[in-house]
């Protein structure tokens, strides 16, 4: 199927490792041009290296109040054009409620929460009629992860902002989607299942509870992510898609 991504310029944050290169990568595979940030320059240099011509790297941080407007304007500058957004972060430090700091969750705020909310508001007043905003969000969006108390406190809130901004502009045919992983096979989630000591362990227990009984790919989470951001999704909005295997039961 053609998903219609050819020429569109898309802005991938958080996209030099994990979810967001993944989602970077597969929207460069269909044809799509990104603009991809990161906070290292040099993993900014790599990944943007590593997608070739159709990318380029732009180091910023979410937590930056001028990193919206400098990155739709690097869109416009390198590739002519803007398309849309995915606001991909690293997750916030894990935790729980009697152990994170309020310099933790402050930290988190500005780049998870309010990082993602300017980037969306920006690009909303850029966008166009076929454009697009996504956000990655996670599992606990629906229900609270162990250990996670942080991201269970701030990713439902992002997703309410995203259900809201949808409706917003929806009359001016710009959608807004959000993805919730859980277990995907990324440095992200292998860190976590250490947490306790014993990774195999732990990844043995949480396969047993996904019904399709294994961890997702990168590549899986970044086909969807380029599907739900392309032209083919174009009667998709206000979803939160889950990416999960089945992990989540309720409807």
């Amino acid at each position: 199927m053609d998903l219609g991504l050819k020429d569109r310029v898309y802005v991938v944050t958080g996209a030099t490792r994990g979810l967001g290169f993944a989602a970077a990568r597969e929207l460069a595979a269909d044809g799509a041009k990104v603009v991809l940030t990161g906070r290292d320059p040099e993993r900014v240099a790599a990944a943007a290296a590593a997608l070739g011509p159709t990318a380029v790297g732009v180091v910023a941080d979410n937590a930056d109040p001028e990193a919206a407007t400098a990155l739709i304007a690097a869109a416009r500058e390198h590739f002519g054009r803007f398309d849309g957004v995915l606001v991909s972060v690293g997750g916030p430090a894990p935790g729980f409620a009697a152990d994170n700091t309020d310099e933790q969750w402050t930290a988190a705020f500005s780049t998870v929460f309010l990082g993602a909310v300017r980037l969306a508001r920006t690009a909303a007043a850029e966008l166009g009629r076929g454009g697009v905003i996504g956000f990655v969000l996670s599992a606990s969006v629906h229900e609270p992860i162990p250990g996670l108390t942080i991201s269970n406190g701030l990713r439902p809130g992002l997703a309410g902002f995203a259900k809201s901004l949808a409706d917003e502009l929806g009359p001016r045919g710009i959608r807004v989607v959000g993805l919730l992983p859980s277990r995907i096979d990324t440095d992200r989630v292998r860190e976590l299942d250490a947490l306790g000591g014993d990774a195999e362990a732990a990844r043995a227990a949480n396969e047993a509870r996904i019904p399709l009984r294994r961890y997702g790919s990168p590549e899986e989470f970044g086909k969807t992510a380029a599907f739900l951001l392309s032209p083919a999704a174009s009667y998709l909005t206000g979803v939160m898609l889950p990416v999960d295997g089945g992990a989540r039961h309720g409807f």
